[in-house]
Order: C-alpha cells, then sequence, then structure tokens
C-alpha cells in the first residue's frame, strides 16, 4: 500500500520510495527506506500528517503516493 492509503493510527514502516527526486524530498523530511512511523491525520484533499518520533510532519499527497509502505502491528 502507498503512505496515502494509511489511515490515522496506523503504524508502518517505509518500504520504498519509487523515484530519485521523491526520495530526496521524503529525506529533507527525515524519512527514509527502513524508517519506523505512524498516521496522526489525513486532511480531505491534502496532507498526510506522519509522526516519527517525536517529530510531525505534513507529506503532500503526490509525495505519499509515490512512498510504498508496510503496516505493523501495534
Amino acid at each position: 500500500m502507498t503512505l496515502d492509503q494509511t489511515r490515522p493510527g496506523q503504524v508502518f514502516i517505509i518500504r520504498t520510495i519509487d523515484d530519485p527526486h521523491a526520495r530526496l524530498a521524503a529525506i529533507r523530511f527525515g524519512i527514509a527506506e527502513g524508517a519506523r512511523a505512524a498516521c496522526q491525520a489525513v486532511l480531505p484533499g491534502g496532507p498526510v500528517v506522519v509522526r516519527k518520533g517525536k517529530q510531525e510532519m505534513a507529506l503532500g499527497r503526490n509525495l505519499a503516493h509515490r512512498i510504498t509502505v508496510e503496516l505493523v502491528e501495534g
């Protein structure tokens, strides 16, 4: 599944970021392949809010759609 399909409260591991430009943009937000994070909110027609550690970031839908994640328990 892609990051833009996650729902608030779901915890996931980032598996792939499909294009070099998207990968670079994600790294600027502190997100890399193998990182564990959680979905905080999905704003209607807007960004996906992700929490990684103590940091929250809002990722645009286009970027979130390019990030493949795997859901994990707890």
